[in-house]
């Protein structure tokens, strides 16, 4: 590669400059495409998050996602940042209050925080629904963003909330905003791999754009994976597999003396 692994310092250096792209993914070829292909930030979550992803994603920035839900302490959080960070982790999201974020912060971990649709906490703005359509939500935002500064995270994830809204706020905030759904006035573009890809299992997200038809290569591949395994049942049942050219041969000699071995009971 001929790029340069950016630095938070660089992340934010191109805040108000210049589009990034940001990819979700979970698997190794899809980190080791998007740093073939240059993307700027993969969001990789633990525990898909290993040393073999580090090495696929080459000079990505790599958001390590904190997996809410499953850390319950603030020491919880704690120690999977500095393992995330010790790992090739260049920050860290977390979906945790912002005396969570402030905790981590006060300890130098750079960490993404995340406004709009929370997925983690949707039951409080209606479920999976844009946030932002109404003064009152869009105050929520804004309010979301001002907490994060003050507990010292350096960029948001901002989902499906109205392109005018998020442009607004942009202006008005230090945070690297990373836009699913929520428009250009953001600092990145974020997709998930498997919306790009277009194999998402169930409901597809508005914001998502299919740019190749994995679902159908995937079914072909699977007919694939069934008839050889069915030819391979029948080639054993019918006595094609194995041939001789997958056995390993034996001197004719060394098998009569064994079978003479064997019949005199030594």
């Amino acid at each position: 590669m001929n790029r340069t692994r950016p630095t938070v310092a660089d992340i934010r250096a191109n805040k108000g400059v210049r589009q990034m792209t940001m990819v979700y993914v979970r698997e190794l070829d899809e980190a080791r495409a998007c740093a073939e292909a240059g993307i700027d930030v993969l969001s990789i979550e633990q525990p898909y998050w290993t040393p073999a992803m580090r090495d696929a994603a080459g000079d990505c920035f790599v958001q390590v996602g904190l997996p809410y839900g499953r850390l319950a302490t603030t020491d919880d959080y704690l120690r999977a940042a500095h393992d995330a960070l010790l790992s090739g982790g260049d920050c860290c999201y977390c979906a945790a209050s912002t005396d969570v974020i402030a905790r981590l912060s006060a300890e130098g971990v750079p960490i993404v925080g995340h406004v709009g649709l929370i997925p983690a906490r949707r039951t409080w703005t209606g479920g999976f629904r844009a946030v932002g359509r109404t003064l009152e939500t869009a105050r929520l935002v804004w309010n979301g963003v001002r907490a994060l500064e003050d507990a010292g995270a350096f960029a948001a994830e901002i989902e499906v909330v109205p392109a005018e809204i998020t442009a607004e706020i942009a202006k008005r905030t230090s945070l690297v905003l990373f836009s699913m759904g929520a428009g250009t006035g953001a600092d990145a573009q974020y997709l998930f791999a498997e919306d790009i890809l277009g194999y998402t299992p169930g409901h597809r997200p508005r914001h998502a754009k299919v740019y190749r038809d994995f679902a159908a290569e995937y079914a072909r591949l699977q007919r694939e994976r069934v008839a050889a395994f069915s030819e391979f049942r029948d080639d054993v049942e019918s006595g094609g597999y194995p041939e001789p050219k997958h056995l390993v041969a034996v001197d004719p000699d060394v098998r009569d003396r064994f079978v003479e071995l064997l019949d005199g009971g030594r």
